[in-house]
C-alpha cells in the first residue's frame, strides 16, 4: 500500500542528520509552481512576508510525516524561511516519525499535530488513503492551519511512463492513482495547497537523463543530490506571495482580531464569540494579570482543554511506545508513569502498572487487553501498543523494568500573565484551546485597560464572528 511497509521499515534505519549542501547538479528548469495552489497558502505567506522589525508576527510551522520528512532537506527549507522572512518570528518543528506510515501517524498526530496549532502544515506520508484523509479532515476541523501536501517523488524509473489521467486510474495502479487522483482531489476537498513534487521530479529525471536511483539512496530514500531538489522545490512553493494589500492575516474567515474599547477603571469585559480557541494579547507596556472565564467556567475546569502529550520513546529511538492514549473522564495537569514488568521477546505481550503523579496508583493490565484505569483517566487500547513494531525493527529488547511516560496538560489557563517582552513581537497568552468549535463567552477580570490590547478568536471552520462584546 503505497510502498507503505517498506517505507515502514527502511525509514527507522535511515535518517540522514546533516543538512543537505548544494552540490554540482543540474539547475531546476525555469518552472513556477501554480498559483492557483500558492494562493491557498495565502495566510501563512502573508503572516511571514508581512513582518517588520516592530511587528514581527509570530508563525507557527510544522513539518510533520515519517521518514522522508526526517530527511535534511527539510533543514534547508528552515534555513530558506528563516533568511528569506527575517522579521518573522518564525517557530519551526520537526515531529515526523520515521516508518510510521499513515495508520500510525493518525494516532500519533492526536498529541503531535492538532495541539501545535500550527499556521503552516507541510506533510508527506506513505499509507492508508484513509488514513490520510482523516488526518487532513481532523487539521482543517481542528486547527486553522494553511496546508501543503506533497505528492511523491519518484522512486522507479517506471513511474516515468505512468498513467496520468485521474479518469483512468483506480487503486490498483497505487502510486499514480495516489498522486494523479486522490491526492488532488483531497487538497481540492480541503483547501490544501498541493505541491506537486511528483511530476516535478520526472521533468527533472527526464531533461537530465537522470534515472529514479540517481537520486535515492536505498530505493525510497533521498540521497544529497534528492534531498537538494526537494528543497528547490519546496522552497517555489514558500516563496514571497505578495498578497493584496488589503488582506490581513489577523483578520480573515479563520481567525478575527478584536480591538475592544476599555475605559478607565473598567475591570470586566464579557464576549461572545465563535471558534476553539481564544488567545489575549497583552499591551506592551501592560503588567497587569488577568483572570479568565469560558463559559462561567475557569479554563482549568473544563475537560476538552486538556490533552496528552506524546508517550516517551523506545530506547536509543524516537518511536514512542505507545502510539496515542485516550480517556474517558476528566483530567487534572500531572505526569504519568506506565512500568513495564514484563515484556515477551517479540514486544507482543507485556504486563504494567500505571501510576499518575497526582492521581497516584491506577491500576494495572495487559498489552493485549483494553485497560482502563481505576480513575479513567487513562485508557489504551491494544492496538495503540506499539512496541512489538520497535522490537521488530530495531531488533533490540526493551530493558527490563522500562517505564514509559507521558503528561496531561492543560491547553489554557486561570489567571493570563503577559509575558516579557521583546522588541516586535507580540504578548500573547493562549487562554483556551481545544474548545468544542461553537459560540461561547469569554469573561476577563482585572486591570483591563492596563493589560489588554486585542482578543484573538481561532475559528477553523471558516466562519469567526464577534456577536455581542459588553463591559
Amino acid at each position: 500500500m503505497r510502498m507503505c511497509w517498506l517505507a515502514m521499515t527502511l525509514a527507522a534505519l535511515v535518517v540522514t542528520a546533516s543538512a543537505a549542501t548544494p552540490g554540482p547538479y543540474p539547475p531546476l528548469p525555469s518552472w513556477k509552481p501554480d498559483p492557483v495552489q500558492r494562493a491557498l497558502l495565502q495566510r501563512s505567506l502573508a503572516l511571514l512576508e508581512g513582518s517588520t522589525p516592530t511587528n514581527r508576527r509570530t508563525v507557527r510551522i510544522l513539518f510533520y510525516g515519517q521518514s522522508i520528512t526526517q530527511q535534511a532537506w527539510w533543514k534547508e527549507v528552515e534555513r530558506y524561511l528563516r533568511t528569506t522572512y527575517p522579521n518573522a518570528d518564525v517557530i519551526i518543528e520537526n515531529r515526523a516519525i520515521g516508518g510510521h506510515s499513515s495508520q500510525l501517524l493518525v494516532k500519533t498526530a492526536e498529541a503531535d499535530l492538532y495541539p501545535f496549532q500550527p499556521d503552516l502544515l507541510i506533510f508527506h506520508v506513505y499509507g492508508s488513503h484513509i488514513d490520510y484523509e482523516k488526518i487532513i479532515q481532523r487539521v482543517r476541523e481542528r486547527t486553522c492551519a494553511d496546508i501543503l501536501l506533497q505528492t511523491d517523488h519518484i522512486t522507479t524509473d517506471e513511474s516515468l511512463a505512468e498513467e496520468a489521467d485521474p479518469a483512468k486510474l483506480t487503486p490498483k495502479q497505487w502510486d499514480a492513482w495516489m498522486n494523479h487522483a486522490f491526492l488532488p482531489a483531497t487538497a481540492a476537498k480541503y483547501g490544501a495547497c498541493r505541491a506537486d513534487i511528483h511530476e516535478r521530479w520526472k521533468d527533472y529525471l527526464k531533461l537530465n537523463h537522470l534515472k529514479a536511483s540517481d537520486l535515492l539512496k536505498d530505493g525510497v530514500h533521498l540521497n544529497a543530490h534528492g534531498e537538494w531538489l526537494m528543497a528547490e522545490l519546496l522552497k517555489a512553493y514558500l516563496a514571497p506571495l505578495s498578497s493584496e494589500p488589503k488582506y490581513d492575516p489577523m483578520n480573515d474567515q479563520r481567525v478575527r482580531t478584536i480591538i475592544p474599547p476599555i475605559s478607565a477603571g473598567q475591570e470586566h469585559l464579557r464576549l461572545e464569540f465563535k471558534g476553539s480557541r481564544v488567545d489575549l494579547i497583552f499591551k506592551q507596556t501592560g503588567h497587569a494579570k488577568v483572570n479568565v472565564k469560558v463559559d462561567g467556567k475557569p479554563p482549568s475546569t473544563i475537560p476538552e482543554l486538556y490533552g496528552f502529550t506524546r508517550t516517551s520513546a523506545f530506547p536509543n529511538s524516537d518511536w514512542p511506545v505507545l502510539l496515542q492514549v485516550a480517556s474517558t473522564a476528566s483530567l487534572d495537569a500531572e505526569t504519568w508513569s506506565l512500568k513495564i514488568g514484563h515484556a515477551s521477546a517479540d514486544g507482543k505481550l507485556c504486563q504494567f502498572t500505571l501510576s499518575g503523579s497526582a492521581t497516584g496508583e491506577d491500576g494495572m493490565g495487559s498489552s493485549t487487553n483494553h485497560f482502563v484505569s481505576k480513575s479513567r483517566c487513562v485508557v489504551i487500547e491494544p492496538d495503540d501498543w506499539n512496541l512489538g513494531f520497535c522490537i521488530a525493527v530495531f531488533k533490540r529488547p526493551l530493558p527490563d523494568n522500562f517505564t514509559v511516560t507521558w503528561s496531561s496538560v492543560l491547553r489554557g489557563t486561570d489567571t493570563a500573565q503577559p509575558p516579557e517582552t521583546t522588541r516586535g513581537i507580540e504578548r500573547s497568552a493562549r487562554l483556551a484551546q481545544g474548545l468544542t468549535n461553537g459560540h461561547h463567552v469569554l469573561e476577563l477580570e482585572g486591570d483591563l485597560q492596563d493589560a489588554i490590547k486585542a482578543v484573538r478568536i481561532y475559528c477553523p471552520d471558516g466562519r469567526a464572528e464577534e456577536t455581542n462584546l459588553s463591559k
